[in-house]
């Protein structure tokens, strides 16, 4: 069976953890005893999120720079996000080959690949910045940092955090040899934060663009064009509730595409995911999953979370 599993943020840092390499790793780690067996029983694709690590890269450039000008050097460029997204992909990817590599016998195959993905620059996401990068704030904090870097801001949960434009992804460029490596038994990394958002210049030219894109809605792509078996969107809560946070709160198990669809969930939050697994189920009228990272082996075998149905 060809498995997609995509990492949501707490495979890599959970929230309120320190954004450390060590606490990153030990994440991963965790992830990695759930990603194993399924690499040894399946064609497996993993992808990842990296809204923290993308924003504190940003923060880290940004803080380059006011040093230089400060300092009386010449204002550098800051690094734009579709180069700190490649750069995220690359980190994070090394250590998720690392610590499957450590759980999987040393014949087993990994490969992580710098994934470019298409976007539309007339997308109207551009218009409406609802994608969360970098770390929480306090409210009173993030308006400050909102005012000094030219941000937009919006609550997640009990914290504030910044925004960014998530387009939706159009084209995934290096999808050939991504099916090659599954054909031959690599276990493959890719799309990791989304891919790096990628669009066209008028003469043709490709161009980075200053958006991140949605990890759910790229994993759900990818998962269609390589004519995957099932898609999990593994996550921090049991799957995809009704009335959540209220004593009448209920886990939807096997549901269809229509019955979520009518949920009107919010971007931003479950609402990405559940908009991906409808894409995947509507398009090839195959299941996807959302659920806890934990049960990652019943979520393949449909037996935990919500299961999306035609």
């Amino acid at each position: 069976m060809r498995v997609v599993a995509a990492l949501g943020g707490n495979a890599l840092l959970r929230r309120g953890e320190p954004m450390t390499a060590g606490a990153q790793r030990e994440n991963v780690r965790r992830a990695a005893t759930h990603l194993a067996p399924l690499a040894l029983e399946h064609e497996l694709v993993v992808t990842h999120g990296n809204g923290p690590q993308v924003g504190l890269l940003a923060l880290q450039a940004a803080a380059y720079a006011r040093d230089q000008t400060e300092s009386g050097e010449a204002t550098p460029t800051t690094i734009p996000l579709d180069v700190l997204g490649a750069q995220s992909e690359g980190m994070i990817g090394y250590v998720i080959e690392q610590e499957l590599g450590n759980l999987l016998p040393g014949e087993k195959p990994l490969a992580t690949i710098l994934t470019m993905i298409e976007i539309d620059a007339d997308d109207p996401a551009f218009d409406n910045p609802t994608k969360f990068i970098g770390p929480v704030y306090a409210e009173e904090e993030a308006r400050a940092m909102a005012q000094q870097r030219g941000w937009s801001i919006a609550k997640d949960g009990a914290h504030w955090r910044r925004v960014v434009p998530s387009p939706h992804p159009k084209r995934i460029f290096q999808l050939r040899p991504i099916r090659w490596l599954l054909e031959h038994g690599v276990v493959v990394i890719c799309a990791g934060g989304g891919g790096i958002p990628t669009t066209y210049r008028a003469d043709g030219s490709l161009i980075g663009a200053e958006v991140v894109i949605d990890k759910d809605r790229a994993s759900s792509l990818l998962a269609r064009e390589l004519d995957a078996d099932v898609l999990v969107l593994a996550t921090d809560v049991d799957g995809v509730f009704v009335d959540w946070g209220t004593p009448d709160q209920r886990l939807l198990t096997d549901v269809t595409v229509a019955e979520l669809n009518a949920l009107g969930l919010p971007p931003g939050s479950m609402g990405s995911k559940v908009d991906a697994a409808c894409d995947f189920t509507r398009a090839t009228g195959r299941r996807a999953a959302i659920g806890r990272l934990d049960d990652l082996d019943k979520l393949v075998a449909g037996s935990a979370g919500t299961q999306v149905r035609t």
